[in-house]
């Protein structure tokens, strides 16, 4: 995909990272949970970032091929 995914994954997975941080400092676990949910949703979409990078990667080694070039 593009590095602006690349930048909106590691973008959202900061926030998570803040958010955890300030619910273990003001105690708030319900706010920490959700600071944890955010890193585990911008691992999966990293994950899937890279896995749509790798097929694309693969497609088009695969069209190059049958084209001949």
């Amino acid at each position: 995909m593009s590095f602006t995914d690349k930048a909106k994954n590691k973008a959202e997975d900061l926030k998570g990272r803040a958010t955890e941080a300030a619910g273990a400092l003001t105690g708030d676990e319900e706010l920490k949970e959700k600071g944890e949910q955010e890193q585990v949703l911008a691992e999966a979409n990293e994950i899937v970032t890279d896995a749509a990078d790798k097929v694309k990667g693969g497609v088009d080694a695969l069209k190059d091929k049958l084209t001949g070039r």
